[in-house]
């Protein structure tokens, strides 16, 4: 867990300092420098480029990582980068010449509800196009397992020039038509530096050589591409389907509540970077020992910190609330739903890096695909009804029923289940804080309140996990800290 730990924490550390950037835009920029028709013409915009990225990318970016180790030879690896640094070509080219000739019809149809939405469309095109190939450029490192840069990039960078682009805006630099070509022109540079990095961990040498196993890397590519294409759904079709039943003033709204929620995802989005070509090894590798080790290391380390920022956002939420604008306040029912969804993906540890690196992943993209339909249900269904916290209902049934087939099928298939008595223990002390801590706050101005109720959640749950010494490596973190 060396490698793990090492390079977890430092994405943990970038991630959160992007989280901070993002926060002070989300909760503050964002709701003073924009209107609510823009801003959630923002939300709108993000979250659609995300939904069509991995069809852009082809499942490159995937690809690389499950078959980069089963190459030996420099002239079959050299074919094989050079194929995956082409591919996604295949998509966007036929994308593009889509778009140009439809534009009016697809236009017309995202706009049905807001009529804003048409008028961004290349915006959301170029931007999905950058992120995917940002990812492939990202998996490019990741196999020489370099991810720190490449987790500061995806973390930080575009949040710290959006914060510039508002403060332009704000002082009256650019206007919104400039603001907007502004977040494109960020994401095309974040994917160049990125591009810049990947190539000088490891230059290209640009050789086409038949690569072996083209069929079956096709095949993983295409796959995957569904695979990715659920994942994000289940993430962001929420926002794009509201776009079509509500004001899209209201995704602003919800789009504060999703990103409170997903601070909770950090330290799982961070390992996530390294426990994906590390579990491809072992499988290549039929190292099932190590495999299951680090299937029940990540899932106990993981629930022990998205555990503790869980109880800080739940127990602080309603304070936060009080200090960002009063329209925004009917996001809480979303805040808790989606946090404890994403207090379950924590508990699954590396779960997907498991299930996308093995060959049962067939099974599970076909269970995909049903739930992507069925969560599309449930937001016709939930939205109408219940606006904000219907998409919020629909996308925690959808995550929830997703993540336990997942569950079953590793299980199933391998043998390995993430969970020990140390789980159970840990679910407890979270259970017990929520409980104690939620019915009570300091009487004092919100951010002291937040301030103080944290502290005393930190050294409490802090102690309850050193004493009773949940997870090994943790315990050898804490005292690490302690002896400087």
């Amino acid at each position: 867990m060396g490698i793990v730990a090492s390079q977890s924490f430092k994405n943990i550390v970038s991630t959160y300092l992007g989280f901070l950037i993002g926060a002070i835009n989300t909760l503050f920029l964002y709701t003073e420098f924009l209107s609510d028709e823009y801003y959630g013409m923002v939300g709108y915009m993000l979250s659609l480029a995300y939904v069509i990225m991995p069809l852009m990318a082809f499942g490159v970016h995937n690809s690389l990582i499950k078959f980069y180790s089963s190459f030996k030879t420099r002239i079959s690896l050299n074919s094989f980068l050079t194929l995956m640094l082409f591919l996604p070509l295949v998509i966007i080219f036929p994308l593009i010449v889509i778009t140009h000739f439809s534009y009016e019809m697809i236009g017309e149809f995202l706009s049905t509800k807001n009529s804003i939405i048409k008028n961004y469309l290349w915006h959301t095109i170029i931007i999905a196009i950058a992120l995917a190939y940002f990812e492939v450029f990202f998996a490019w490192t990741k196999v020489q397992m370099q991810t720190v840069f490449g987790n500061f990039m995806k973390e930080v960078f575009h949040r710290a020039f959006t914060m510039t682009l508002l403060f332009c805006l704000y002082f009256k630099v650019i206007d919104i038509e400039q603001f907007m070509i502004g977040l494109v022109v960020v994401y095309v540079l974040r994917m160049l530096i990125m591009k810049l990095y990947a190539f000088s961990v490891k230059l290209p040498v640009i050789t086409f050589k038949k690569v072996s196993g083209l069929k079956s890397i096709l095949k993983y590519s295409f796959l995957i591409i569904i695979a990715g294409s659920i994942a994000t759904i289940l993430l962001d079709i929420d926002k794009v389907m509201l776009g079509h039943y509500i004001d899209i003033e209201q995704i602003a709204y919800y789009n504060v509540a999703i990103f409170i929620s997903a601070v909770i995802a950090v330290p799982m989005r961070s390992m996530h970077q390294i426990l994906m070509p590390l579990s491809a090894k072992y499988l290549n590798e039929n190292n099932f020992v190590d495999l299951k080790d680090l299937y029940k290391r990540s899932s106990l380390n993981l629930f022990i910190v998205s555990g503790f920022i869980f109880l800080l956002i739940v127990l602080n939420i309603n304070q936060l609330y009080n200090i960002i604008p009063e329209e925004f306040n009917g996001g809480l029912f979303v805040v808790f739903i989606i946090s404890v969804a994403k207090l379950y993906d924590a508990i699954l540890g590396s779960n997907n890096a498991i299930l996308f690196n093995s060959d049962y992943y067939r099974m599970v993209l076909f269970f995909g695909v049903i739930l992507v339909i069925v969560m599309i249900f449930l937001n016709m269904l939930f939205i109408p009804l219940y606006g904000i916290n219907g998409a919020a209902l629909a996308t925690f049934l959808a995550v929830f029923l997703y993540n336990s087939i997942k569950l079953f099928f590793v299980y199933r298939k391998f043998k390995m289940l993430p969970f020990s008595a140390n789980t159970l223990k840990i679910g407890a002390c979270i259970l017990v804080g929520v409980l104690v801590f939620y019915f009570w706050d300091f009487s004092f101005h919100p951010i002291i309140n937040i301030i103080l109720k944290s502290a005393l959640i930190t050294v409490l749950y802090g102690l309850a996990i050193y004493l009773f010494k949940f997870s090994d490596n943790i315990t050898e973190l804490i005292d690490k800290v302690l002896k400087r």
